[in-house]
């Protein structure tokens, strides 16, 4: 069987260069070793997001109704429901990739793919069976697989990885949550607000690594007030599993002081994520590959090999599904000879909490730390009208300007819906707009995004309802 293009990975970064390979005429076939969609859709973005969201409604069903006139009596968990809710989510998703790959003529291949030459690939099936496919060009979309700690095992039912945590048969009592960046935090307010008492251990000094300060500041406050217990600049060194309840020994980051000893039910290990490269023989290929495990690759998605290309998480740059779906469709468009091109200036980043957390762009300490003279414009959901009706007033918009240009650098957020009102920041920095482009746009009203408005007017200190 011959190609144009074979993929090998079909999660979101996979799936979107297949499609958009064989909207530009070239013969496609994905190689995926268990299900359409890969990690984000089947134990990831999709499943997660669903938990979120279920769970959100249970808490305010649970504490807001009341203070809406709306008389219900007190909400009761059937976790396995919510569970099918879950996986109804994640059905869903796979189906349409599927639908969409039939749609688009692309041919896919079930089982483990490697490379055993340039323009050969070799799939494994689940039944041992082995079949050889050829191809022009080959991409490498596999993703990346959870990140372990020595000394802690990962049993996916006591201890567990995020794939654990999406599925736990009942809620814990206590949740221990090792990591306090974008998985733990999500995951650990769904079990929070479904009963669970949580902590979450950072070995930082402080959460969500890489994001603006005050940010990370506010959110961890407005966590705080929710019920999450946060153990800063401490580290697990060892998880004894021979009892009833999991015993974690927690030790100063530093490792001067003493340790502690904190039971739990349920261990979530969410220490981030690493290239999943395994198997695809890239060693034997002399494909080069960086000190973290990473592909390296030239800046149109090249490999060393010639005739193999690299995109997603197996590449540096944030592990991110939607800056994977636009290497997919740079690459695709550079095979026939288009300008694909991604901006990582304009990458949005979303942590799903609630408040939602959104940033796009710089921060104030990454401009600090490059010398960029910078404004900044600020506006919290206390003064915006729609926010004080919703009382959804958590929160902030933080806007960054360059000093000179009034150019965006940065957008920040935390409030309800951040995750949607970034994207209105990434438009404006894409164009390569100013403060004042966002400050002078109409916008409608009542609404949240009149936050980022005024957050803009706020850059030249002209914010009317501040």
């Amino acid at each position: 069987m011959s190609y144009d293009l074979i993929v090998i990975g079909s999660g979101p970064g996979g799936y979107v260069c297949a499609i958009r390979a064989a909207q530009l005429g070239l013969k496609t076939a994905v190689v995926e070793k268990t299900a359409l969609g890969g990690t984000c859709l089947n134990i990831g973005c999709i499943p997660s997001k669903a938990l979120l969201h279920a769970s959100e409604l249970f808490e305010e069903a649970g504490h807001s109704f009341a203070k809406m006139g709306i008389g219900v009596s007190a909400p009761k968990l059937d976790l396995k429901t919510m569970l099918q809710f879950k996986q109804d989510a994640i059905d869903g998703n796979v189906k349409g990739v599927d639908f969409l790959f039939k749609k688009n003529k692309i041919e896919t291949h079930y089982g483990f793919g490697r490379i055993a030459a340039p323009g050969k690939v070799e799939v494994k099936a689940a039944d041992g069976k082995t079949t050889m496919l050829e191809s022009k060009s080959i991409v490498i979309a596999t993703g990346s697989d959870v990140a372990r700690l020595r000394g802690i095992d990962i049993d996916e039912k006591r201890i567990v990885s995020s794939t654990g945590a999406l599925s736990l048969p009942e809620v814990p009592k206590h949740l221990l949550v090792i990591g306090a960046g974008v998985i733990g935090l999500e995951l650990g307010s769904v079990w929070r607000r479904l009963g669970a008492k949580v902590t979450v251990v950072e070995f930082l000094d402080g959460i969500l690594p890489g994001m603006d300060g005050e940010v990370r500041k506010q959110s961890q406050r407005l966590l705080e007030k929710q019920g999450i217990t946060f153990k800063l600049s401490s580290k697990v060194t060892g998880v004894d599993s021979s009892g009833k309840t999991l015993k974690a020994t927690i030790e100063p980051a530093k490792g001067e002081g003493k340790a502690e000893i904190i039971e739990a039910d349920i261990v979530l290990v969410s220490t981030g994520r690493v290239p999943y490269t395994d198997g695809l023989g890239l060693k034997e290929l002399g494909v080069k590959m960086d000190e973290r495990g990473r592909i390296v690759t030239d800046h149109y998605y090249a490999t060393s090999v010639p005739g193999i290309w690299a995109i997603g998480d197996v590449i540096t740059g944030p592990m991110l599904a939607h800056k994977a779906e636009d290497e997919g469709v740079a690459v695709a468009e550079m095979l026939v000879g288009q300008a694909g091109h991604v901006n990582y200036d304009v990458i949005p980043a979303v942590v799903y909490t609630m408040p939602e957390i959104a940033s796009v762009g710089k921060s104030e300490e990454d401009l600090k730390a490059a010398g960029v003279a910078y404004n900044v414009g600020k506006f919290p959901f206390t003064a915006n009208g729609r926010a004080k009706a919703n009382q959804q007033t958590d929160g902030f918009v933080k806007v960054i300007a360059d000093a000179k240009t009034d150019r965006v650098l940065g957008v920040h957020i935390v409030g309800s819906d951040a995750g949607n009102m970034i994207a209105e920041a990434a438009i404006v920095m894409e164009f390569g707009g100013a403060a004042e482009d966002i400050a002078r746009t109409c916008h409608a009203h009542p609404t949240l995004p009149e936050a980022v408005k005024e957050a803009a007017m706020a850059v030249a200190k002209r914010a009317i309802h501040m």
